[in-house]
């Protein structure tokens, strides 16, 4: 048995959801296809699909077989290409998880070019929040706001961004502007987190103040943190590219400008152990050309 063919075939019958559709695409007679599904399951001494009303579906087994040979075969896809010096036609398909906002804000709106580019390359962007487990949910390549912990994954810093102290004018004028960080114990804070309280440093010159900043309302995702400011109900602590848009346009203005805090770090993840692929480079330099300079991030 040929296995790569088998595993080829097996990925278009999936696809197809038939023999008779996975014989077309593939220019082959179903009984030959139905032979290669025979052996393969033979070989791997286990059912991989079973027959439904709608046609042919993977088992559980069956599914999980799929989602790594379809990683094996875009990656001969992409070697093949590489060898052929045609980076330009990249196929197959790339899988990315970004945080929710960061996402809808900056890097959506703007696939549309690195589509343009990559015509042939399908993308299946994952937008959440939470810390996504890139081995498990078949991530090629993360966007993560932070330094990662754990050891599944690799990864190296994309860019570093301001945090600031932010509040929407409506908040403001029901209380007074503050001018210390000690001024934030008065205020109604709004914070991504489920802490208690969260220890921050302000620095202004060669002085610092740690603060300690005990939330009136928690969100654990920043389109909550994002409705909560821009309501008036609060300030928060936040990287400025949370609120690029709105602060332009003046719907959220910076307090405490005079002091600084520790800054926000991007980085790309990968699976550990696998090498970067020509679509991820493709899709980092894609970020990096422009994505990076649009948010003011630094290297």
């Amino acid at each position: 048995m040929d296995r790569f063919q088998a595993m080829t075939v097996f990925a278009r019958v999936v696809e197809a959801g038939s023999f008779s559709g996975a014989a077309r695409l593939l220019n082959m007679g179903q009984p030959s296809v139905s032979k290669i599904i025979a052996q393969l399951e033979a070989h791997l001494g286990t059912i991989l699909l079973l027959r439904s009303t709608h046609g042919l579906a993977p088992t559980d087994a069956g599914q999980r077989y799929y989602e790594r040979i379809v990683r094996v075969l875009e990656d001969a896809m992409e070697a093949d290409s590489l060898a052929r010096g045609s980076d330009r036609e990249l196929t197959g398909h790339l899988r990315i998880a970004l945080p929710t906002t960061f996402g809808r804000l900056h890097l959506i709106p703007r696939l549309g070019e690195f589509t343009a580019r990559y015509p042939k390359l399908a993308l299946d962007v994952q937008m959440d929040d939470r810390r996504v487990d890139l081995i498990a949910e078949g991530i090629d390549m993360a966007l993560r706001i932070g330094r990662p912990e754990e050891t599944s994954v690799v990864g190296r810093r994309l860019a570093w961004g301001h945090r600031s102290l932010l509040a929407s004018p409506a908040y403001l004028e029901q209380t007074t502007m503050p001018t210390c960080p000690e001024d934030l114990k008065n205020h109604r804070m709004i914070l991504y987190s489920q802490a208690r309280q969260i220890r921050t440093t302000f620095t202004k010159g060669e002085e610092t103040q740690d603060v300690s900043l005990h939330p009136d309302l928690c969100l654990s995702a920043a389109e909550g943190i994002r409705a909560a400011v821009l309501s008036g109900q609060g300030m928060t602590v936040a990287a400025d590219w949370m609120f690029a848009p709105e602060l332009i346009s003046g719907e959220v203005q910076r307090c405490l400008p005079d002091w600084s805090l520790p800054p926000v770090e991007l980085w790309l993840l990968l699976p550990a152990g696998r090498m970067v692929s020509a679509k991820v480079r493709a899709m980092a330099d894609f970020f990096a050309e422009r994505v990076q300079p649009s948010l003011g991030l630094e290297n």
